[in-house]
């Protein structure tokens, strides 16, 4: 399959960037911006999120039915997403379609924020937190996060607070607004079959004027408090478990090996801590993952049991832990490489998937890498760099957070 990667920046920084596919026979594009809860001041904490629910509450042009109407017209499949890093919108539809979903994404880019529209949504993100608050596993990455993250912006919750949501004003949201997305901390990212110069120039038209503001990320340094807690609930009746600890940042070369390793250590299947916990019967849940991020990176163990066998997961998951690099052979690393390999193809395979990891990769790092250069990362990986980054960042967690029942 012909893919050619194309680049352009309008004169106000927007950069647009596309992966163009002549036999695709859809289109994908989505917005950007390098921005969500660790860009937030304490005080509007969740505004980021709470904005990507007011972009789609209508325009200075368009009503909210408007909005949803014109996608549905063409067909679009669309959605948007917060994190703690990014926040992205963006459609994939038929290539003849292309041009109108640009236009009504970049419109809904810059909402009309009105009162009463704010004031309404308010009541639907309360109703989000509160929901959320029902989820074991949320409950406890939110206040693992903060425990592991203590003094940093990243240990900001996504969705805010009731307290900082309750508070928060329309003009709070308006001056984030205007510094934050703006053209120059925002990304246009494209994939399948279009006239790519025919897409810069209708991105210019709907998007030239927006304004330049310099923003930046603020880097804050960074410690890990070592600790061990615990929150009692009596809605549950499981033990859940998160453990934590510093891994490779998204720009690292050694995230490849790294998430191998947790792969080996905690897949849904067939990993280290699905033989000893799973089909043993000692536990329901057993994962383990990277996590990258800008500049920094974590590795997560999560494991959900019976509050009666919760000592003895504990001390299973840390001996896994503890002997992983040792245990592994040639074949657990053929096989995670493959799975990692499938996995990154399968995103590949359609332009929707393909737009999402190119928007990501140059909202992160800036730079393009195609899906063959990823594959050959992948199938480079040797032991030794399984070794080498396990030396580097040990999986031995710093915070283990524990959430069980009250009764417990």
């Amino acid at each position: 399959m012909s893919i050619q990667f194309k680049q352009a920046t309008l004169p106000n920084g927007l950069q647009i960037v596309a992966e163009v596919v002549p036999a695709a026979h859809s289109a994908a594009m989505g917005f950007f911006v390098k921005t969500g809860a660790r860009d937030e001041v304490e005080q509007v904490m969740g505004v980021s999120h709470f904005l990507e629910h007011m972009m789609f509450k209508g325009t200075d042009s368009r009503t909210a039915e408007d909005v949803d109407r014109d996608f549905d017209d063409i067909g679009a499949n669309h959605n948007a997403y917060t994190s703690s890093e990014v926040t992205a919108f963006w459609a994939h539809c038929l290539p003849d379609h292309l041009t109108v979903a640009a236009d009504v994404l970049a419109d809904i880019m810059r909402p009309s924020l009105r009162q009463e529209d704010f004031d309404a949504e308010k009541n639907v993100i309360l109703e989000e937190i509160a929901m959320y608050r029902d989820h074991p596993f949320w409950v406890l990455y939110e206040q693992t996060m903060e425990e592991y993250y203590a003094g940093h912006t990243l240990s900001h919750r996504v969705l805010g607070t009731p307290e900082t949501i309750e508070k928060l004003t329309r003009e709070q949201m308006l001056e984030y607004f205007n510094r934050r997305y703006s053209a120059d901390n925002t990304v246009v990212a494209l994939a399948g079959r279009m006239d790519f110069d025919a897409m810069v120039d209708a991105i210019g038209s709907c998007c030239g004027h927006w304004q330049r503001t310099g923003t930046a990320r603020e880097y804050l340094p960074l410690q890990h408090p070592a600790r061990e807690f615990t929150i009692e609930l009596p809605t549950v009746h499981r033990h859940y478990m998160l453990m934590m600890s510093p891994a490779p940042a998204l720009d690292d070369a050694r995230r490849y090996a790294s998430a191998m390793l947790g792969q080996i250590l905690g897949d849904t299947d067939g990993s280290r801590l699905y033989w000893s916990l799973i089909d043993t019967g000692l536990a329901d849940e057993a994962q383990a993952q990277w996590d990258g991020r800008d500049r920094i990176g974590d590795s997560l163990v999560y494991c959900s049991c019976s509050p009666e066998h919760a000592t003895q997961v504990r001390d299973l998951v840390l001996k896994e832990i503890d002997g992983l690099v040792d245990s592994i052979t040639d074949d657990d690393l053929q096989r995670v490489r493959s799975k990692t390999a499938t996995a990154a193809t399968l995103q590949g395979e359609l332009p929707g998937g393909r737009m999402r990891r190119l928007g990501q990769q140059w909202t992160y790092l800036g730079e393009y890498r195609s899906l063959e250069d990823e594959l050959a990362k992948i199938n480079a990986v040797t032991m030794q760099d399984l070794r080498e980054v396990a030396e580097a960042f040990p999986l031995r967690p710093v915070v283990i957070g524990h959430l069980k029942p009250a009764s417990e």
